[in-house]
């Protein structure tokens, strides 16, 4: 009995956790995962169903499903004169997640009170709204501000032709526009730790995606005025806050934020080619402040003559103390590596 319950528990788990991307042929795939029939499958269906863990919508034939939010609110708080991010989170958030494994409540303590005093004390705006889901499968959190937006505020301060240019110096880490109150690490962080994550403000959006350890520049239709960050975590993750942190730390031991993983093509825009040495430049402004540096090449079919010299035989000479490494690079591009590193 105990053998067939775990197995009952492992389905609905399966459901739970694969039906928001498949909510028209959970059943199909359930029975593909597990070998059982399709009246077995539709007995834990209806199951989370009268427990209203799912919902459900249209005709028998062509029938979707989708999780239920067993939470959902969304609060103003006014600036000034909010409370503290950790008193918002203690009377809001901590209770609205409810019993959660350590690791998972410890992610989205160290997340919120991060984006959280961001907004309090950067964003400039009258006011900060979170939005707070909690389904059987994850929760979602969106912390939203009205203010200048960070994209802007970045650009203003580094002095940057372009906006958009402000996600490849967040994508590196280590930046603040207030460094005399800030370590510049928390958005860095913070978005390797969830499964999903993202700051949108204007028309640019910062992304990240976990297994790929990919940043990406969308550009879109205006959202709204000041920045609006996205974070969703699976309630079951295993990840953990110092899983992440250590993965940025130096192999030797040594404690703090020693590397980064920079995604080169943030220094392309639109067709760019990346050819010239402003360009790579712009790459490596700030990647000084640690001690190694992965370039990641994918998405980058070819690099040219300068944009490597710059990066492969220029900056090493004038910063030895630095470890530059490419990691995702196609043929054509490690040869271009290769021959600027040869007349070095």
């Amino acid at each position: 009995m105990t053998r067939v319950r775990a197995r009952g528990e492992q389905v609905r788990s399966y459901i739970i956790d694969n039906v928001g991307k498949h909510p028209t042929n959970i059943t199909r795939l359930t029975i593909a995962r597990f070998g059982i029939t399709r009246q077995a499958v539709n007995q834990h269906v209806h199951r989370l169903v009268d427990e209203g863990a799912l919902l459900h919508e249209g005709a028998t034939r062509a029938r979707a499903y989708k999780l239920a939010p067993l939470a959902h609110w969304i609060r103003d708080y006014t600036l000034p004169g909010s409370p503290a991010e950790d008193q918002v989170w203690m009377r809001d958030i901590a209770p609205s997640l409810g019993q959660m494994p350590q690791n998972v409540a410890g992610i989205w303590q160290y997340a919120f009170t991060e984006m959280f005093n961001n907004a309090l004390e950067h964003s400039e705006g009258t006011s900060i709204g979170v939005d707070f889901t909690k389904t059987a499968a994850n929760a979602e959190l969106i912390i939203f501000d009205d203010g200048i937006g960070i994209f802007k505020k970045i650009q203003a301060a580094l002095g940057l032709q372009d906006e958009r240019h402000s996600v490849l110096e967040l994508a590196k880490g280590k930046f603040t526009t207030d460094p005399a109150r800030h370590s510049g690490q928390g958005i860095f962080f913070a978005s390797r730790m969830f499964d999903d994550f993202a700051i949108l403000s204007g028309e640019v959006i910062f992304s990240h995606e976990l297994e790929d350890v990919e940043d990406w520049i969308v550009e879109r239709e205006k959202y709204s005025s000041g920045t609006a960050v996205f974070m969703t975590l699976s309630n079951h993750t295993s990840r953990t806050t110092k899983r992440v942190f250590d993965k940025f730390a130096s192999e030797s031991g040594e404690y703090g934020f020693t590397k980064t993983v920079v995604p080169v093509r943030l220094a392309r825009y639109g067709d760019d080619d990346l050819v010239s040495r402003s360009q790579a430049r712009r790459l490596l402004a700030r990647v000084d402040r640690f001690k190694l540096v992965m370039l990641d090449f994918d998405g980058v079919d070819a690099i040219g003559q300068a944009f490597a010299d710059e990066i492969f035989r220029v900056f090493p000479a004038q910063h030895p103390e630095v470890s530059v490494v490419e990691i995702k690079a196609s043929s054509p591009v490690r040869r271009m590596i290769s021959r600027a590193r040869s007349t070095g």
